[in-house]
């Protein structure tokens, strides 16, 4: 039939199609999806603007929010990384010695919490999403200069917190009842390359299951933690549950994770980190805790010849440069095959050369610095062994940015091996290694031997191809012509194995069961006596 004829006859015409659903209503009844900002709209960008210029007039400050009240600790100023003349706010940072008193505190307040029933505590997390949702300008106004994101990743990253907040309000109300108990305080720490997405994630899963929680966020970016903290208690959580705890990781972190009343650690970061955590946990007397782990990959994509050029070209630069490369996702490791690869590499140098490095709150920005002087000087050491050991193909031009703040030009380098890397580089350095197909078995073998397995990228129009590279190499998310970063709450669980993490994954079905101790009880009724019929059971 003619389109228009049937419009025309419809009783409203332009009436939205019943069985298509909107943006906001595309998980069904369950869950209201979040709503982000059309950045290629004029006046969208206009009220951004105005949003982000009031954020700069805000004196942010991150301090203790504990039970008693108490605010004690030195107090520093946290830069913007974009821009070192920038005084985003200040932290306060707790003292190590008040720990202990903090974890008691928490523990003796634990069962104020485990006695509302997961409906209620369901409601708390949606009403926090509501809020959240109505303040993405002002807290993308913190993540872009706290955390150096564009505005586009700054949005990606608000809306991932209010969908954990709904999500896991959702899993409580479906999966949690009288047969899953609250396991007590549990600290939660959190990474600063998703300083308000992680930190929530991790917090909700904890605050739905039913457990009072010790939120310490990263050094870094303690700021959209604490607006985080603070629009948790606005929402109706009692302020007794939910303590954020700046500081030192090496000494607060370290002080919580060994404090005898906590009752399970989450943590997303680097995987020293979860190896000391790990054995703190194993080395103290008392019950076997619950760690739940999220660290870092050396995510390979793998290209054949059947693949389309710009298609793979276009989800690289994504993978590898998105967020400056600062995600655990980000791809380390392009596969190219020997029979295209000339192309491949022409294309995506001459791509890599028109992004956009600059200041990560023009809209325009592509790439904005990585997080801090260290972790610069980390991705220059790296490169000086690149020119040693491997080809630079291409180093975009930062000059006139890293006068300012902590920019680092992007990399693409090839690689003389498979295995070339040891470990995670944090940032936007791509490595290319030419395999010969006939070798796909051994290549994918000697990266999988590294022990990793977070996220794994596979570029084919031959499912045969993306089935033997996922059984060759073993990882927590396979993406199949897609780039490899960017899982959606609820619909990509995300999450890795080995190296990367002990599950289970973020935004999926299993998490909350982490985070709570499963029960059950068996009676028999025979005992009673009786006719078992005749009971009203």
């Amino acid at each position: 039939a003619d389109p228009a004829e049937v419009v025309a006859v419809m009783p409203i015409v332009g009436a939205p199609h019943d069985q298509i659903a909107l943006p906001k209503a595309i998980y069904g009844n369950a869950r209201q999806n979040s709503d982000g900002l059309d950045l290629s709209s004029e006046s969208t960008l206009t009220g951004l603007s105005a949003a982000l210029i009031g954020s700069t007039k805000t004196q942010w400050h991150a301090f203790p929010i504990l039970a008693d009240g108490s605010v004690d600790g030195d107090t520093r100023p946290v830069p913007n990384p974009a821009d070192r003349g920038d005084t985003v706010g200040l932290v306060t940072e707790l003292k190590v010695e008040d720990a202990d008193r903090i974890v008691e505190m928490a523990a003796a307040f634990a069962p104020e919490w485990a006695a509302v029933t997961p409906t209620d505590r369901a409601a708390c997390l949606d009403r926090a999403a509501d809020i959240m949702q109505s303040r993405i300008e002002s807290l993308m106004g913190i993540i872009i200069r706290e955390a150096g994101k564009s505005a586009a990743n700054a949005i990606g990253e608000v809306r991932e917190a209010i969908d954990f907040l709904r999500y896991y309000a959702e899993q409580a109300r479906r999966t949690l009842g009288p047969s899953h108990a609250p396991l007590g305080p549990f600290v939660c720490i959190s990474p600063w390359n998703f300083p308000l997405a992680i930190f929530t994630g991790q917090v909700a899963a904890a605050l739905a299951a039913g457990n009072a929680v010790l939120a310490k966020p990263a050094e870094q970016t303690p700021l959209v933690a604490a607006e985080a903290v603070r629009l948790f208690h606005s929402a109706g959580l009692d302020p007794d549950l939910l303590a954020l705890l700046p500081g030192d990781g090496a000494e607060v972190g370290a002080a919580l994770v060994a404090h005898p009343a906590i009752a399970g650690v989450a943590f997303t970061g680097g995987t020293d980190t979860a190896w000391a955590i790990n054995r703190s946990l194993a080395n103290r007397n008392g019950p076997i805790l619950p760690f739940i782990a999220e660290t870092g990959g050396l995510n390979g994509l793998f290209v054949d010849t059947s693949a389309l050029r710009e298609q793979v070209v276009d989800d690289v630069l994504l993978s590898a440069f998105g967020s400056a490369g600062q995600r655990c996702s980000a791809l380390r490791l392009l596969y190219l095959p020997q029979d295209t690869a000339d192309a491949t590499i022409e294309t995506l140098v001459g791509a890599a050369g028109c992004m956009v490095i600059g200041d990560p709150s023009d809209p325009a920005t592509d790439i904005g610095p990585v997080i801090d002087a260290e972790a610069r000087d980390a991705l220059n050491a790296h490169v000086e062994r690149l020119e040693r050991e491997a080809k630079i193909l291409f180093r975009a031009d930062a000059r006139g940015h890293d006068s300012r703040g902590t920019y680092f030009a992007p990399v693409i380098a090839e690689v003389p091996s498979p295995d070339f890397l040891e470990r995670e580089v944090f940032g936007p350095v791509l490595h290319v290694y030419r395999y010969d197909p006939a070798d796909l078995a051994s290549v994918a073998g000697r990266l999988a031997a590294r022990g990793y397995g977070l996220t794994l990228g596979i570029h084919s129009r031959i499912d045969r191809f993306a089935e033997e590279v996922a059984a060759l190499v073993p990882a927590g998310n396979v993406y199949v012509n897609r780039s490899i970063i960017g899982a959606v709450v609820g619909v990509q669980p995300f999450g890795g194995e080995g190296l990367s993490g002990t599950g289970p994954k973020a935004g999926g079905p299993d998490a909350l069961l982490r985070y709570a101790a499963e029960r059950s009880t068996s009676i028999n009724i025979m005992a009673k006596g009786g006719d078992p019929a005749l009971l009203n059971l």
